[in-house]
This record gives structure tokens, sequence and C-alpha cells, in this order.
């Protein structure tokens, strides 16, 4: 997407109205949960390698009201990080080089990976996790729903952490949605109840479907998300 279509892109949503907003940010994060589901769901029925446990995760009620209330939660997220754009609290520039960019991306992954590793590691913590977390660790194995299972608290410190991250350097929107996607894209495996990575990958630090499915299992263990960097140093890695 080159600079002019971008500005473009910023012009026309600069114009639309709150109630606008409220429709496309409820409609995105529709198609974007919709889209997590299909992929997990295509992933499932064509990867040709064994379960890695026996059994997914059983469908419940509960946990498809819950992951409805994650969308919600991440539209108003999304109305969060506009306001403060609107306001002036984030600035947003589209004068980056292809490199500039990819070095946005790489550096917004690894910030939020750090991050993320700390938030999850707090919310491991008795107290926390018993109000938090532990629903979320309730699906011992995974299903379509499992990345969405989560307190609203957690969906919001989520949200909440990224926008805080944008805030400190002017990004590019490209970079920031590229991100959200990696993000996306990397919940939903990271979800499978099938190894999507090659086995040598584990040597790339990455934090494989095993790697997250691990975490499932002994809830001491790989709290990291993009990465096993973090519990490498930290001395919470599990194989």
């Amino acid at each position: 997407m080159n600079k002019g279509t971008i500005l473009n892109f910023l012009s026309f949503f600069e114009d639309l109205s709150w109630l606008e907003w409220i429709v496309f940010s409820l409609a995105a994060n529709t198609f974007l949960y919709f889209f997590s589901i299909g992929l997990y769901l295509f992933i499932d029925k064509t990867c040709p390698k064994n379960k890695i446990q026996t059994t997914d995760h059983p469908l419940l009620k509960s946990d498809l009201y819950l992951s409805l209330l994650t969308l919600f939660l991440n539209s108003v997220v999304m109305l969060i990080g506009v306001y403060l754009w609107r306001s002036g609290w984030i600035s947003l520039n589209e004068s980056k080089t292809t490199l500039a960019l990819l070095v946005e991306i790489i550096l917004l992954t690894l910030v939020m990976d750090l991050l993320m590793y700390i938030f999850h590691y707090l919310a491991h913590h008795a107290f926390i996790y018993k109000i938090l977390h532990r629903k979320h660790h309730e699906h011992t194995s995974t299903n379509f729903l499992s990345l969405f299972v989560l307190h609203p608290f957690e969906t919001l410190g989520f949200g909440l952490m990224i926008i805080f991250v944008v805030m400190l350097h002017d990004f590019s929107v490209f970079s920031i949605t590229v991100y959200l996607f990696i993000n996306l894209i990397w919940g939903t495996i990271g979800h499978l109840n099938r190894e999507f990575f090659p086995k040598w990958t584990e040597k790339l630090f990455l934090g494989t479907t095993k790697f997250h499915n691990q975490h499932h299992l002994n809830e001491h263990k790989n709290f990291g998300f993009y990465t096993s960097v973090w519990d490498r140093i930290f001395g919470t890695y599990k194989s």
C-alpha cells in the first residue's frame, strides 16, 4: 500500500461520525472473530499432523457468550484508540520507507511480546489467576473459541497495552494493521490442537503451537506468545 493510498484511507476515516465508527468497529471485529474461527477450522481439517491432545475442548455455551463479550470489548478498545488518535494522543506517520515499516512491525511484535509475557506471568499470580485467568485455563485442550475465552479485564488489559505502545511512537497505520493481523493469526495458530509449525522452528525461538499447548497443560511454563525468548531468559521455558 503506497503513501497516497494510506493518506486517502486516513482522510476517509477522519470524516466518519462516531456512529459510523461504532458500526465500523463492530463490523471489523466481527469479521476478525469469524476469520479466526474459519482459519482454525480450515487448518484443523487440512493439516495432516496428528492432534497434540486426543480430544478438543468441548464447546460450551458459556464459552460462546464470553467469546462474544471479547468481540464487543475489542470493538471498545478500537474506539478508545480512535478517540486518542482524534484527540492527538496518538500520532500516525505515513512518511516511512519500506525498511522503516518492516522495522516498525518487528519492533511492535518484540515489544508486545515482552509486555505480554509480563502481563501473562502476573496473571498467574494465585490471587489474580483465580479472578482473571482461570476461565481460559479450563481449556487444558483447545478449540476454535479458546483464543477468545478471556476475562473482560484480560481483553481490556491487552488492548490498552497495544494502545500504550502505539502512543509512544508515531507508527504508520500500515505497521499497526500488519501487527494486529500477525497477532490474530498467531493467537489462532497457537490455540490449535495440531502442531502447525515444523519442529525446526523451535530453534528459531518461535512460540509454536506446541509451545503454547504446553502452557495449557502446565500453567507455570511458557508464558510467551510470539517467541520463547523471554521464557528461556527467565527460566520458564518447557519444550
